[in-house]
């Protein structure tokens, strides 16, 4: 097997062109760096000497922000970065920066916002000149090295930018400086504040419910996202009003998405998204955060309708993950790109005839009829539409399908679609693979955490919570500076960048589930301690929400995101995460710091609802009715494990649970949550109390009754599936 980037010893860090010695970006942790490290451009990393270069000889700043696994990034590296001529080019007009999206997401946010200030739209990689003072005047996304189909290629357009650099260099300068002052404004403007009412949730549902694809599960056309956090909100939305068509959205989709191209049916796991409307194309990159989530929707949606189909996608997932995505040290890769060999897809596509040997003629012909592999091709070139031969592997069809095409039993089909799998897995792994991005990011390490915890709760999977714990450990030794604040990115022994809202709401999200999992009240304390420096480093003091960069960060702007696009923005999970620990540990500043968040963006969130789904999820949350579960039992014992089955069986996203071990004198939890000191077993027996808002029913034995006790809060029964 063909080791993946960054992980043979015998392999150079970056790909070296002969002739071209290494700038500076070869001293960068970044595996997207470091594939430019030997570009003839005289590259260099976001720092002040860049600046003070470009001040000091009178030049603008060439900035190219992209990422590992991004396909159209590589072909502008081949194609430009890597020309002597274009870089010539570069090298005598700019001076010229490159930006890993994923380590400086900071960065990233502030020029794609100029970018679409300035353009309307926006892409990777994204091509920002602006001057030695960060005052954008110029964006794009892909610039091809030659003018072609309506595009100026870099061959024209930086003699261009050079000439009127050159003779009106103060209007260029002028208009960075507006744009930049554009979005200082936006930033510093307080958002809409208000009210919002469950109308806001009705809204959004109706949304969904007239844009859903019902023929291929989805919402719109093509290109299609999983974005999972839109259906979690379905999910609980329909558990709150019993709206069998939430659930129906929501089922219809999973069922698509784990059937179609945009599942690896082989190695598993999810590409980035689909671009058709059938979930049957993908975009060939596989990044962790798309893992994480849709563990957490599939994991989310089997405990709320059984469906078993959704609990083998969940654990498939985590298998690839811990498969191919995990550090031995415990935390998390980001990324395996779309192209092996220059080529997208390549890794993953097959021909008939490659099946047909693999698993030989009979096999062959039975496993190409259930995944629809042709002789002519499924996978059409693009663009053009011409058949390449190749085949994506999808099922069109349930596989439970077949069985009378086939004359066989479930069960035995099941058996057989293994076999051919493991087969071509096998096959498979002799390619040559695509290159992994194998830095470890806390945002979206916390978010697989996170999602390892859930499904180690719901799946009763030991082996999901030690990862999760592992992982947990790894970022908190490895990703935390010794005054106690977070870092971004950790690679080859190398942990810096100042972190970002997303690392600290993600992270303490992802402590809360892991001590839901576990039951150890470190999580909870850690989950605390994040949380102050959260709010004392990032909290806007004067509208409220929080910033995505610290105080002391060196942006030019300090943007307040909420929108919830390929994840969940940092200001709607913090919202849910500080409510939720509000709750589990009495304190009701951090439910405050929550009320505060829904009313300082309430205006925004109701110009256009579906576009905010995850805040939307805290918002139920907080509305209520919710309440906290407080199992007191002698750990481990019969009685205590089965009312914690009983409740981690149960749909329940309306509460938070914390367990009071009634062997200990003094447990540790009494001193993070002190309304439990008083807590105690009844007649010896493990002993649940149901509370809401912190008023709690007469203490129960009976897991059954718990169970209704939990359902007595007002909300209408679970729908039935």
């Amino acid at each position: 097997m063909n080791p993946a980037r960054g992980h043979d010893p015998e392999a150079p860090e970056a790909p070296v062109r002969e002739g071209f010695p290494p700038n500076r970006l070869i001293h960068e942790q970044s595996p997207y760096l470091l594939q430019h490290a030997h570009n003839p451009v005289d590259w260099y990393p976001w720092a002040e000497e860049a600046f003070s270069r470009a001040r000091e000889e009178g030049k603008p700043i060439f900035l190219s922000i992209g990422y590992s696994a991004c396909h159209w990034c590589h072909v502008m590296e081949e194609e430009s970065f890597a020309d002597p001529q274009v870089a010539k080019l570069l090298n005598d007009v700019f001076v010229c920066i490159k930006v890993d999206r994923e380590e400086r997401p900071d960065i990233d946010q502030v020029y794609m916002a100029a970018a679409h200030a300035l353009t309307g739209a926006g892409g990777w990689p994204l091509t920002i000149f602006m001057t030695a003072d960060k005052k954008p005047f110029f964006a794009a996304s892909y610039i091809p090295k030659e003018s072609r189909y309506g595009m100026t290629g870099l061959l024209d357009l930086v003699p261009r930018i050079s000439k009127v650099w050159q003779s009106q260099r103060q209007e260029l300068e002028n208009a960075g400086a507006q744009v930049l002052q554009a979005l200082q404004n936006a930033a510093r403007t307080p958002p809409g504040e208000g009210e919002l009412s469950e109308a806001v949730l009705d809204e959004a549902y109706d949304t969904f419910f007239r844009i859903f694809d019902g023929e291929n599960g989805g919402f719109g056309d093509a290109p299609k996202f999983p974005t999972p956090h839109n259906l979690i909100f379905l999910l609980r939305y329909g558990h709150r009003t019993g709206k069998e068509p939430a659930y129906t959205m929501v089922e219809k989709t999973l069922h698509a998405m784990r059937r179609g191209g945009i599942f690896d049916h082989l190695g598993y796991g999810f590409h980035r998204y689909s671009t058709d409307a059938e979930w049957f194309v993908p975009h060939f990159e596989k990044m962790l955060y798309d893992q994480a989530l849709l563990v957490m929707a599939y994991t989310e949606a089997y405990l709320a309708t059984g469906r078993e189909e959704f609990a083998r996608t969940a654990r498939e997932t985590i298998a690839y993950v811990l498969r191919e995505m995990t550090d031995p040290a415990g935390g998390f890769y980001s990324a395996e790109d779309a192209d092996s060999e220059g080529v997208e897809g390549k890794f993953y596509v097959w021909t008939k005839d490659e099946i047909l040997r693999v698993l030989g003629e009979e096999d062959g012909e039975r496993f190409s009829r259930i995944f629809n592999v042709t002789e002519p091709g499924n996978y059409r070139e693009q663009p053009g539409g011409r058949r390449t031969g190749k085949n994506i592997l999808r099922l069109r069809r349930p596989l439970a399908s077949w069985v009378h095409v086939f004359s066989t039993s479930e069960e035995d089909l099941a058996w057989f679609v293994e076999g051919c799998r493991q087969k071509l897995f096998a096959a498979r792994g002799e390619r040559v693979r695509p290159g992994k991005d194998d830095k470890i990011l806390t945002d979206w390490n916390a978010l697989m955490i996170a999602a390892l915890a859930k499904a180690a709760r719901v799946f009763d999977d030991p082996e999901y919570l030690a990862a999760a714990e592992k992982a947990a450990a790894f970022v908190l030794a490895n990703l935390r500076r010794p005054d106690g604040r977070l870092l971004h990115r950790y690679r080859n022994g190398d942990a810096d960048l100042a972190a970002t809202l997303d690392d600290y709401a993600f992270m303490i999200w992802a402590l809360i589930e892991v001590y839901e999992a576990s039951f150890a009240p470190r999580y909870l304390q850690t989950a605390v301690e994040l949380s102050r420096d959260l709010v004392a480093h990032y909290w806007d003091c004067s509208h409220g929400g929080f910033f995505f960069v610290p105080d002391d960060s060196d942006v030019p702007v300090r943007q307040k995101p909420v929108y919830d696009g390929a994840i969940p923005s940092g200001n709607s999970v913090a919202m849910y995460a500080l409510f939720a620990l509000g709750r589990m540990t009495a304190n009701l500043e951090l439910e405050e710091t929550s009320e505060r968040m829904r009313q300082v963006f309430a205006g925004t969130v109701r110009e256009s609802p579906i576009a905010y789904a995850h805040f939307l999820t805290a918002f139920e949350f907080m509305l209520g009715p919710n309440f906290e579960v407080i199992l007191s039992g002698v750990s481990d014992a019969e009685d205590t494990t089965a009312m914690v089955r009983a409740i981690r069986s149960h749909y329940a996203p309306d509460a938070v649970v914390i367990f009071r071990p009634a062997e200990e004198e003094s447990p540790e939890i009494v001193g993070i949550a002190g309304f439990t000191r008083d807590v105690e077993m009844v007649e010896g027996k493990a002993t649940a109390y149901v509370c809401t808002n912190y008023a709690c029913d007469i203490p129960t034995t009976d897991p059954d009754e718990m169970l209704r006790l939990m359902r007595s809060t007002g909300r209408p029964p679970e729908p039935i599936t």
